[in-house]
């Protein structure tokens, strides 16, 4: 085995975004691309001599590939260790509880997410910081700086690791060890939720279905869901990852997972329905008959924390990223806890999460968390449903029903145009901008403007500031607008527009979003002149 310095030189728009770099798959298999950004993260957080690290992923393609890079180039820069998950898997928020509970000097998770994967499709690479979470974007600046001053990096010249097998091997100096990757996780689950009464659940005869999208989470939900707590054999679908997804979409939505929403909408349907995303941080709540938006699933998780074992103690406080509905707001004000609201990227829970002012958090975009770890997690919402359904013994929807009597329904939906033309998205939002200042006290579609203005956050531990993250349009009565452009997409550019209305009528609690809506979405498209500046007549999904 040789080290080897390579030289190289930079290469432009390697700059990370909300959660690590993603790009095209192509992209990441050119001559050095890989190599560069890798080094420009250890380069960044002041070298890799000594270190212990986590590496996995979600099994994309290029995902067994890119591990062997890492595995080899961390070698070569001196890394004391690297646990690697079997065969290179790993869920995102199974990485980041390895990283809490090993103490290691942070963790490379392989992602592009909720995005496609493939030859032709998406990945991505983040690093995670020791905490457990995404790098904070003081840490992703040096990466990003790191990029653009590279000369060489080091890789070490070898044969692959065998990841296939469990246990400890040496590549150069440097110890990989193998592990399970559900293992952990599973044990971890089980001290947070009460496993017997969610046993007892399904003993008596409850349905679930749960649509692992051939994603990460396909092996940890077998083995939780099936295995240990007892649901029906077969009750987890699509439960092995494909490096394709099965030339599917990995991302937990009534679009993407029709399949899964035609059940739940039929004479066939279990229970209860899930579904999560490509790295197993995402997820979807439905009942029967009944979808749950991932603004209200987490609005109901805070309102029924106490039922479950790890949170019987009460909430230190609650956060959810500026598009997210204020539902959770409503709970936390009942509860007399504090809720924070922060830009949309989970780097930015972590400092209240560590300090302990926040214990629940979530982002519209169907993540869901708490302290237990430093990402969202999708099955973990999952269980915690199932826990709140083994104690409360009612339906999904029957729950909900009750939620929004006592504290009112926020009408919510988000609408995502994917791929437009990124000068035409920019001046969406440039527009919007100048007219700013003007509209407080304008009426439109019926409704009166109270407040207008691009929201910025002071974070409340650090007193780091953080400017430009969306444009927030609120009316009198609590109705509200959000205009964002997305750091996800590998293309183009996404505009996302997030539509809020307050209802506490009890008559008109059951309302189509869409059309309890209505007033909200023409006021959107008029003040921000969609169609006419993108060409867009609809946008691509609704959620």
């Amino acid at each position: 085995m040789t080290r080897h310095m390579v030289e190289t030189h930079a290469i432009d728009g390697q700059k990370p975004g909300t959660s690590g770099l993603r790009k095209k798959t192509p992209v990441f298999m050119q001559p050095q691309y890989l190599e560069n950004f890798v080094q420009a993260i250890f380069n960044g957080i002041g070298g890799a001599a000594g270190k212990t690290y986590v590496l996995g992923g979600d099994g994309r393609y290029f995902n067994d590939r890119a591990a062997q890079v890492m595995l080899r180039m961390a070698a070569a820069n001196g890394a004391k260790k690297v646990i690697v998950g079997q065969n290179a898997l790993l869920s995102t928020p199974a990485a980041s509880h390895l990283i809490r509970k090993r103490g290691t000097d942070g963790g490379i998770i392989m992602s592009a997410s909720h995005n496609p994967g493939g030859p032709k499709e998406d990945f991505g690479v983040k690093f995670n910081t020791p905490n457990g979470g995404p790098a904070a974007e003081g840490v992703t600046e040096k990466i990003f700086e790191a990029t653009k001053t590279i000369t060489e990096y080091a890789i070490m010249d070898a044969q692959d690791v065998d990841l296939s097998t469990i246990g400890t091997t040496l590549l150069g100096e440097m110890e990989v060890e193998v592990v399970d990757p559900v293992a952990d996780y599973a044990l971890m689950m089980e001290e947070i939720f009460d496993f017997d009464k969610i046993r007892a659940l399904f003993a008596g005869g409850f349905t679930l279905r749960f649509d692992a999208m051939h994603a990460i989470t396909g092996p940890y939900a077998k083995a939780i869901l099936e295995d240990t707590l007892g649901a029906p054999k077969g009750s987890v679908v699509n439960a092995v990852p494909l490096p394709d997804f099965g030339g599917g979409h990995p991302d937990p939505n009534p679009i993407w997972a029709k399949s899964l929403m035609d059940l739940m909408f039929s004479g066939k349907a279990p229970d209860f329905g899930a579904a999560s995303d490509g790295d197993g941080d995402r997820n979807m709540i439905v009942g029967r008959n009944a979808y749950v938006t991932p603004s209200d699933s987490l609005a109901v998780l805070a309102a029924n924390a106490t039922l479950v074992p790890a949170y019987a103690g009460g909430l230190k406080g609650v956060a959810r990223s500026m598009p997210t509905s204020r539902a959770l707001d409503r709970v936390a004000e009942a509860l007399d806890i504090q809720c924070y609201e922060t830009p949309t990227g989970w780097k930015f829970f972590g400092n209240l999460l560590d300090a302990g002012r926040a214990t629940l958090c979530g982002e519209e975009s169907a993540g869901t968390g708490s302290d237990h770890v430093r990402e969202k997690d999708g099955l973990w919402a999952v269980l915690f449903w199932l826990n709140i359904l083994a104690e409360r013994k009612q339906s999904v929807a029957a729950i909900m029903a009750d939620h929004w009597a006592r504290y009112g329904r926020n009408y919510y939906s988000r609408h995502d145009y994917e791929a437009v033309d990124s000068a035409a998205a920019n001046g969406v939002m440039e527009a919007l901008r100048g007219k700013l200042r003007h509209l407080p006290g304008q009426v439109i579609e019926g409704m009166t403007i109270e407040a207008a203005d691009e929201f910025a956050y002071d974070d409340p531990v650090d007193g780091s500031r953080s400017e430009g993250q969306g444009i927030r349009i609120m009316f009198i009565g609590g109705g509200r607008i959000v205009f964002r452009l997305s750091g996800t997409g590998t293309e183009g550019a996404t505009l996302r527009v997030y539509l809020e209305r307050v209802e506490t009528a009890a008559a008109v609690l059951q309302d189509n979003p869409q059309h309890a809506l209505s007033a909200v979405i023409a006021a959107a498209d008029g003040l921000a002149e969609i169609r006419s500046r993108t060409g867009r007549n609809a946008p691509n999904v609704i959620t």
